[in-house]
């Protein structure tokens, strides 16, 4: 699978996949003009959202309502030892409203933690950078 980045204007980045744009930027304090999260936004939600995903599929297949359900997700940093912002932790809390059937309550956990955002991160690629001239 390939991604297309693109740079449409100031500090506006765009990646082009399986038939969608993903539109990104920078706040207002970082020079962009605040028209799309930032892709580090994009990096934390994909995480939430993608445990989502698992969570309203467990709930579907038996029937169970997703009204009054959310996933709150706990961002923690600390600082690294340059005075850099790290991040140090991500707990997904996942809220379920009343009458959720006890017996699911552990089960539930165990299907947001196979969220494949997650697993990439504890597992993770190979990264290479190479540059090419473009065709003209």
């Amino acid at each position: 699978m390939d991604i297309k980045i693109t740079f449409p204007g100031n500090k506006k980045v765009f990646a082009e996949a399986g038939g969608y744009v993903i539109e990104t930027d920078q706040s207002i304090e970082n020079g962009g003009d605040a028209t799309a999260p930032s892709p580090y936004m994009y990096f934390l939600a994909s995480i939430g959202t993608c445990s989502g995903i698992y969570v309203l599929s467990f709930c579907r297949e038996r029937g169970i309502p997703t009204e009054g359900m959310n996933i709150i997700q706990h961002v923690e940093y600390v600082t690294g030892e340059k005075g850099e912002k790290k991040l140090d932790s991500i707990v997904l809390e996942i809220q379920v409203p009343p009458g959720f059937p006890d017996k699911y309550l552990n089960a539930i956990k165990k299907v947001a933690e196979q969220c494949a955002v997650k697993k990439t991160i504890l597992n993770p690629p190979k990264f290479d950078v190479i540059t090419k001239t473009a065709a003209g």
